[in-house]
């Protein structure tokens, strides 16, 4: 081959190396095929040597069960690492105070007058350069004072007054408040107005616990009007009933009550139960106390002592956990076990159910209400007596204080009635974000009002009433309404 013919096949031989480096052609469907992925596998190994340890922290101020916390607070801690720290992080009832600290020594400081008076929790972490991050090593502790609501918040406690033995309430789409009364009346509360004439005035037996004791609104309210009651009649023998009435503008239309559902024949005054909710499935719960005969809230013969599960016409689901076991209307028992609901709450948009149920000596619970749960009662009551046949409560706290105060299973809280139960929105509320999806609950006797940071497990002070709180609320406005037994508070946000 001559000099010439040598060139032309090194020209050649360049341009198709040149097209496969670019793939190939526009026009050659083999050469722009993409290689294959390989084949997924396992993760890989960490590299030898390294760091997968995480951090030690632990605070060391303010002390556990420390109280009376008053000013501004010195919040310290150390933090250990095999290689070396990164950061420490110091929060108070979960929300970060402060800037993330990158060298010792790790302190920050809190204002305690930003916070309602009561039970918070201190808290505190550290990461290291690889990115572990340590357990939290918390602190439950008590600031002092009488502040009845966080800085920022507004607390109107007589926004509403005049109610008289006020025991449950509800709103509506369009903004009026229905308040159930234990003599009977069901008010209205229109444009922040409590209206003269009652929405229905009913004939109930009120002694002891007995009376108008719950109120509901049917989901599609706004077209059909449909408000339930739940109320104890003397018809045909003392018994609580609840009812249906249609609403014709701000009173309830004549004749028009519906009996949706009877319970037995009442012996004590005491431990009715009474509130009713409409839960995200359309159907009709309703908390019924065991009328203080403990053993009625283990048997499957009785509605008493459970919630209950309704179709909105009063008839019983079919799916309802203990149909096929139980007889009669204690078929439409949802969840057994209960002493004295008197209150519970359904969260919007999950469905989720949390049952506050009364305690007798000891102990106050709030149950996550699942169906065909058993929350132990007599058997069990608070944490005392449990077994693997009973549902521990999510929470519970006793009637008298720890020693030291603040180190049982409900910290700081005492009392000994709780009450109400409202859950925030997760989203759109008008509070700091720290509180989306918190659970509120009171305490008739104490007249606290807590919240349950469910994302954090813990339970923390918001604020207090003068008057004793029997129901609670989310407004429309984003508000927290409270219930006493002859006003409605209400704390709005900063």
């Amino acid at each position: 081959m001559n000099e010439l013919s040598r060139l032309r096949a090194f020209a050649v031989l360049s341009a198709l190396a040149a097209l496969v480096a670019c793939g190939g052609s526009d026009d050659d469907p083999v050469a722009a095929a993409p290689t294959p992925a390989p084949a997924p596998g396992p993760a890989p190994a960490p590299a030898p040597g390294a760091d997968t340890q995480a951090p030690v922290a632990a605070l060391t101020a303010p002390a556990a069960f420390a109280s009376g916390l008053t000013g501004t607070l010195a919040l310290t801690a150390t933090a250990t690492d095999n290689v070396g720290i990164a950061g420490v992080e110091f929060q108070v009832d979960g929300v970060k105070q402060g800037a993330t600290l990158t060298t010792a020594p790790y302190t920050a400081s809190v204002d305690s007058t930003q916070f309602a008076s009561g039970q918070h929790i201190v808290r505190v972490r550290a990461t290291d350069a690889a990115g572990n991050v340590s357990p939290w090593a918390s602190s439950t502790v008590s600031f002092g004072g009488s502040r009845t609501q966080p800085a920022g918040f507004t607390r109107s406690e007589l926004w509403v007054s005049g109610l008289g033995s006020a025991t449950a309430l509800t709103q509506a789409g369009d903004g009026r408040w229905f308040i159930a009364t234990q003599n009977g009346a069901l008010r209205v509360v229109k444009n922040g107005a409590l209206l003269t004439p009652p929405f229905v005035q009913l004939s109930v037996e009120n002694s002891g616990e007995r009376g108008l004791l719950g109120v509901a609104l049917h989901p599609n309210f706004a077209t059909n009007g449909f408000v339930y009651v739940y109320y104890t009649t003397t018809e045909n023998g003392i018994h609580n009933r609840v009812s249906r009435f249609t609403a014709n503008g701000d009173v309830a239309a004549a004749g028009s009550e519906v009996k949706v559902f009877d319970l037995p024949t009442l012996s004590a005054t005491n431990h009715n139960g009474g509130a009713i909710h409409f839960g995200s499935d359309g159907k009709l719960y309703v908390g019924v106390g065991e009328n203080a005969v403990p053993s009625n809230s283990q048997s499957l013969t009785t509605p008493l002592g459970k919630l209950l599960r309704l179709n909105d016409d009063g008839t019983i689901p079919t799916d309802n956990p203990f149909y096929t076991t139980a007889t009669g209307n204690a078929r439409a028992a949802w969840a057994i076990g209960l002493r004295n609901p008197y209150t519970f709450a359904v969260q919007p948009g999950t469905g989720r159910i949390h049952i506050n149920d009364v305690g007798q000596g000891a102990w106050e619970e709030i149950n996550l209400g699942t169906a065909g749960a058993n929350y132990g009662w007599p058997a069990s009551e608070g944490g005392d007596g449990l077994t693997s046949a009973y549902t521990a409560p999510l929470f519970a706290y006793g009637h008298s204080a720890a020693s030291p105060a603040g180190s049982g299973p409900g910290g700081f809280f005492t009392g000994i009635a709780i009450a109400g139960g409202a859950f925030y929105p997760s989203t759109g509320g008008t509070f700091p974000a720290a509180y989306a999806g918190n659970y509120f609950f009171a305490d008739f006797g104490s007249t606290f009002i807590a919240r349950q940071d469910l994302t954090n497990n813990a339970v923390y002070a918001f604020g207090k009433v003068t008057g004793s709180p029997v129901d609670m609320a989310v407004g429309a406005d984003g508000a927290l309404y409270v219930l006493t037994r002859d006003a409605i508070a209400r704390f709005s946000a900063p």
